[in-house]
């Protein structure tokens, strides 16, 4: 096989402030065949965004009745819609969704708050765009939202609430590829490591659910109907979309997995740890046996940094950017 390119330190993106110990804590804009319009990572109760022109901009968290109760933020993720790209922000108290510059607020939803909190805490985390109008959210009672998104305008609806999971979502992945017959095109992940397969019609249909092993799946991708989840133990496991089947298995990191990212034109895998590593791998099937292949590329120390959050800047995954708890900045590779 080829030898896979090499990647290198080209710039740097100074933050505001640092980035929160979230997973997946960075999302990125990245319009097709162009290079990335702007980067977005949450400290706190704000997201930080930087644009290629201009200077950082900040969301705050919605939803606090005075400057004291502002509700964190869990994760920020840009939607890309056949027909618009929203910016999704998750919090404590809600869903905030905002036209793809940040400018404009376009639907605010608000959590079920229990009249009596017990010793859970609400939140919602895990953002996905699926099918051809839907945006998916989960919250911490397990519950997915399906929100149906217009092609213009705020007329945002919840379409559905998708009831599998006992434990928090940890995050969502719609497919990046082509899902083979039957594969399902969304997968949601859970506290536990249960992972739940779906079709997105119309209405959603759950095709198949992998149980958990007590290890929570903090990331997840799905590419041409291979499941790529992250785990707490540093293991990244391959499964088979359309039966379940297990079909690779990498100790790929010494600490928990933070973040995955997943390239579409070349299913490149990019998984970034609190072990301060950000690995590069390569995933394929074999054409002679169908079998699932995982191949290691590129390996980058981001030295005494706990590595939170890492994405692909474009669709082949030649370039990407990684961000740290702690680290008020966000490098570019």
């Amino acid at each position: 096989p080829a030898v896979p390119p090499r990647y290198r330190r080209e710039r740097t993106l100074t933050l505001r402030s640092s980035s929160s110990a979230l997973y997946n804590n960075l999302t990125v804009l990245c319009p097709p065949a162009r290079p990335p319009r702007a980067f977005g990572a949450v400290h706190g109760t704000t997201l930080t965004l930087l644009g290629s022109e201009g200077p950082p901009r900040q969301l705050p968290a919605r939803g606090g009745g005075s400057a004291l109760s502002t509700p964190l933020l869990t994760q920020a993720a840009w939607c890309q819609l056949p027909a618009r790209v929203l910016l999704v922000l998750t919090s404590q108290r809600g869903v905030q969704m905002y036209e793809a510059d940040g400018s404009t607020l376009v639907f605010w939803h608000a959590l079920d708050v229990p009249e009596h909190p017990a010793a859970h805490s609400v939140f919602a985390r895990g953002i996905s765009s699926a099918g051809k109008h839907f945006i998916c959210v989960g919250t911490s009672s397990g519950a997915v939202l399906v929100f149906d998104i217009p092609p213009k305008g705020t007329n945002v609806t919840l379409s559905e609430v998708l009831e599998q999971h006992r434990d928090p979502i940890t995050d969502i992945a719609a497919e990046q590829g082509q899902a083979p017959d039957g594969a399902g095109d969304l997968v949601t992940a859970d506290d536990s490591g249960t992972l739940c397969l779906w079709g997105t019609g119309e209405e959603f249909t759950l095709l198949g659910k992998i149980p958990g092993s007590g290890c929570t799946c903090s990331s997840v991708t799905l590419w041409n109907g291979i499941v790529a989840a992250g785990y707490g133990n540093g293991q990244i496991r391959l499964w088979e979309a359309g039966t379940g089947q297990l079909r690779a298995q990498v100790s790929a990191h010494a600490r928990w997995v933070y973040a995955l990212d997943l390239a579409p034109l070349t299913g490149k895998l990019l998984s970034g740890a609190e072990d301060s590593f950000v690995h590069v791998w390569k995933l394929s099937r074999n054409p002679d046996t169908d079998d699932v292949e995982i191949q290691h590329c590129h390996a980058e120390c981001v030295t005494d940094t706990q590595v939170c959050g890492a994405r692909f800047c474009d669709p082949a995954g030649d370039t990407f950017a990684v961000t740290g708890y702690d680290l008020s900045e966000i490098l570019c590779y």
